[in-house]
């Protein structure tokens, strides 16, 4: 096969796509910011501690009242909330506010659009952009819309695991991330 039967706008195409490609390479090689410094084996036990505390209160809170308090992304919050307490998106109003607004976002879209990747995507971005427009970003809170799909959640979803659950983690942490002259929970409302 010789290049001069290849048609113009694919060879451009094709050049373009590697010349993109290429600067993507480029900026992956080009990252030198070093690697974060480990947390100090206080902190790490700490955090440690605080996720297990957080955890078992809301489990058992499950199991005595017999309702689901538990979210998987709950796992998430507690490495942000008793790991990096001082941390915007540890925040309490950003750990409740963000797990409702995505919870909510995904309820409303899987209501008028049903399950499919479509509006598993939909749902993602928008509960993202209500986060971020409601300054109550909170990373964990970004799969609540996949986990309210793909187990076909009704609207009590939204007060139970998502308010409750929320509001127990947040009750732990205000006590636990407090205990101690060095350490202050939270930064803000």
């Amino acid at each position: 096969h010789n290049i001069k039967n290849i048609p113009n706008g694919l060879l451009l195409r094709v050049v373009g796509g590697v010349m993109a490609l290429s600067n993507i390479v480029q900026n992956w090689k080009s990252a030198k910011t070093p690697i974060p410094t480990r947390l100090s084996r206080k902190n790490i036990i700490l955090a440690w501690l605080g996720a297990f505390l957080a955890t078992l209160a809301f489990t058992m809170a499950t199991d005595f009242l017999k309702t689901p308090l538990i979210l998987g992304s709950f796992g998430a919050s507690c490495l942000l909330v008793f790991a990096y307490p001082t941390s915007p998106f540890a925040q309490p109003r950003n750990v409740i506010g963000g797990h409702f607004v995505a919870s909510l976002t995904g309820l409303v879209v899987m209501s008028l659009l049903g399950v499919s990747a479509f509006s598993m995507a939909i749902a993602v971005a928008t509960a993202i952009m209500l986060m971020l427009l409601l300054k109550v970003p909170h990373p964990p809170a970004g799969s609540n819309p996949l986990i309210v799909m793909l187990s076909m959640a009704n609207w009590d979803f939204l007060w139970t695991p998502t308010l409750f659950g929320s509001i127990i983690l947040i009750l732990v942490a205000l006590v636990y991330n407090n205990y101690g002259k060095e350490r202050a929970y939270p930064i803000y409302w």
